[in-house]
């Protein structure tokens, strides 16, 4: 008897994991943008995803290491099936005797123009915005253009073009603690506003916002912290003035994120759902997907990396939904390439994430 109960026990267990497996359906595509060998830099970081008429097109930063002069900026092109090799479209180089590196690109399109934004500079602190674009899909490129000053551009994560054409690009600063500002242009970067810093980065720590876009003029944004959680803020006069930050029910590990307000109205996140103990703290070994119909309560969609080498790395997603409704994903794979997941959410089963832990059954740690 003790040996029938255990196996229908058992059994039911296994009924419930199958209910809620939802990655194994949900993912239509997984692979590396390019193969490690395959490429002259050692370490990449930090991809920018845009979807175009012509294709994808992908950038990152690239080189012998994060902070090293040689890193440059670096784009992709997915065409006819298959992703172009690499392409170095932007440097640091000041004259023949002094190179800083590159940083954080960001992708923008506004259906004519494709805009480029990276940083350059010694580092974090002390870096300062550019901007280059293209009007044929990448094959040629203008001349890199600094931003004004105190100008970074969207400083990770993409901007958002509201209906009244300011384009909103959401940026931070590490010079004075980490603080978060918003800019605004309304003339695709001819000129520029910006709103005053959201934060003091001292008792709150915020960079990196990414925008979700909700009815009217309200907007909202979630941003890396060292506060242990992912923090929101709130915007009811299209990004000119926000709210305090209030931790949301997501931890954060010091680690970037990024979201997609969907077609249907709902938000997408991507983000490393793992503890905020000291063991963990800066922690990347895991990636998580999740999904909100208001920006604050989330539900867990799928477990999309899961390694036991608490040293393994997969940040710094960026997120787009494309015009066929499927979601495009990139992010950081070890450092060594850029992964990039083609995602359907039509048949998408979900639990909810209470108290910052990720439910059992959706593709549980």
């Amino acid at each position: 008897m003790k040996t029938i109960k255990i196996t229908i026990t058992l059994l039911a267990f296994c009924n419930v994991l199958f209910a809620y497996q939802p990655s194994k359906g949900i993912i239509k595509k997984s692979e590396l943008i390019f193969q490690p060998d395959d490429v002259s830099f050692q370490s990449c970081h930090a991809s920018t995803i845009i979807e175009t008429d012509e294709g994808l097109m992908v950038a990152w930063f690239g080189g012998t290491h994060e902070k090293h002069k040689d890193v440059v900026i670096w784009v992709s092109k997915y065409v006819n099936g298959n992703w172009t090799k690499p392409v170095e479209v932007a440097n640091g180089v000041q004259h023949k005797d002094k190179r800083y590196p590159c940083w954080n690109p960001v992708l923008f399109s506004n259906g004519n123009e494709i805009k480029l934004f990276y940083k350059v500079g010694p580092n974090c602190a002390d870096w300062w915005g550019e901007v280059i674009s293209t009007n044929n899909f990448g094959e040629t490129w203008s001349a890199s253009r600094r931003l004004p000053e105190d100008i970074w551009g969207p400083i990770k994560n993409k901007p958002v073009m509201l209906k009244n054409g300011d384009l909103i690009c959401p940026s931070s600063t590490e010079y004075d603690g980490w603080r978060v500002h918003v800019e605004i242009t309304s003339d695709m970067g001819s000129t520029w506003e910006r709103t005053r810093a959201l934060n003091d980065g001292k008792e709150l720590s915020v960079i990196q916002p990414t925008l979700l876009v909700h009815g009217g003029n309200k907007l909202q944004m979630l941003c890396r912290s060292k506060n242990n959680r992912i923090m929101s803020s709130w915007s009811d006069d299209a990004g000119r003035t926000w709210t305090g930050f209030e931790p949301s029910a997501l931890p954060n590990p010091n680690s970037g994120i990024d979201a997609v307000t969907l077609a249907d109205g709902r938000y997408l996140l991507v983000y490393n759902h793992i503890g905020v103990d000291k063991s963990k703290w800066g922690s990347r070994n895991i990636l998580n997907l999740a999904i909100s119909e208001n920006g604050t309560d989330w539900e867990a969609v799928a477990i999309l990396e899961n390694d036991p080498d608490k040293d393994a790395e997969y940040s710094y997603p960026a997120v787009i939904q494309g015009k066929d409704g499927l979601i495009h994903i990139t992010y950081t794979w070890k450092r060594k390439s850029i992964k990039h997941l083609v995602v359907d959410l039509e048949n998408v089963k979900t639990k909810p994430i209470k108290n910052e832990v990720w439910p059992v059954g959706i593709d549980n740690p």
